[in-house]
């Protein structure tokens, strides 16, 4: 095999059967519980890498199930998200920790944005009249969220705003001798949105502690509200928008 086959055909590892394919990646009915809650804005300041800044004391805990993704297949994700400002102002989310159930897209979000991934048990489903998100890690549960079962519609210029905005993550990539060969903000969106359908409800979230998985360092001080969107959806390659290594 010559360097340039290896060259030609090289974009993911192991090169003879990557973990995941080429994108572009379309999700169909995703489907989205998302819990904002108040928090501590110093305790904010002090895990939101600069040049971003929290743009409030405000923290979203998310649980998405996905049934169809192309190349990733069905998986769960839990995430713990922060609104943040750009430099600039533009208002975006940072993703502080990510927790999936499957390797392709825990491999592929690593490798490709940087989604600060690992592997755990999230999940998400309707428990009769009321759609519960879960994060355990083993026997321990990490995170729970309750939310009334489709209660209200919301608005459907809401749900695509809070869909369409842009996400920022901090990713990291290692030199073989562990220093860092990659270290950057990067800039990633959702495009090519259809709306199946979106609705609040009252909602509740539980944190609990964990050595591993520290959500509950930015604890919940008040929830503000819940949403439940279900959308069809293309995740776009991202950007660069700052380099910690330049």
């Amino acid at each position: 095999m010559t360097p340039q086959h290896v060259r030609a055909r090289a974009s993911a590892m192991p090169f003879n059967s990557p973990a995941y394919p080429l994108g572009p990646y379309r999700y169909e009915n995703r489907e989205l519980l998302s819990i904002c809650y108040r928090s501590d804005h110093a305790l904010l300041s002090a895990v939101v890498p600069e040049p971003l800044l929290p743009a409030s004391d405000a923290v979203l805990c998310n649980f998405t199930r996905i049934a169809d993704s192309t190349g990733f297949g069905s998986y769960h994700i839990a995430a713990q998200v922060i609104p943040v400002l750009l430099p600039g102002g533009a208002a975006a989310n940072y993703t502080r920790f990510m927790f999936v159930d499957a390797h392709p897209p825990s491999a592929g979000g690593r490798e490709l944005w940087g989604f600060p991934q690992k592997l755990g048990a999230p999940s998400l489903k309707v428990e009769r009249d009321t759609l519960v998100g879960r994060l355990d890690l083993g026997r321990l549960n990490i995170a729970t969220a309750s939310m009334g079962f489709k209660h209200q519609p919301l608005a459907g210029e809401d749900a695509l705003a809070a869909l369409s905005a842009p996400g920022v993550l901090l990713k990291i990539m290692p030199h073989v001798d562990g220093t860092a060969a990659v270290c950057e903000l990067v800039r990633y969106c959702f495009t090519s949105i259809k709306l199946e359908g979106a609705w609040r409800g009252p909602a509740a979230l539980s944190l609990h502690p964990h050595a591993l998985a520290p959500l509950a360092t930015l604890p919940v001080h008040e929830v503000l509200w819940g949403a439940h969107i279900i959308a069809d959806m293309t995740l776009e390659m991202g950007s660069v928008i700052h380099d910690y290594l330049a």
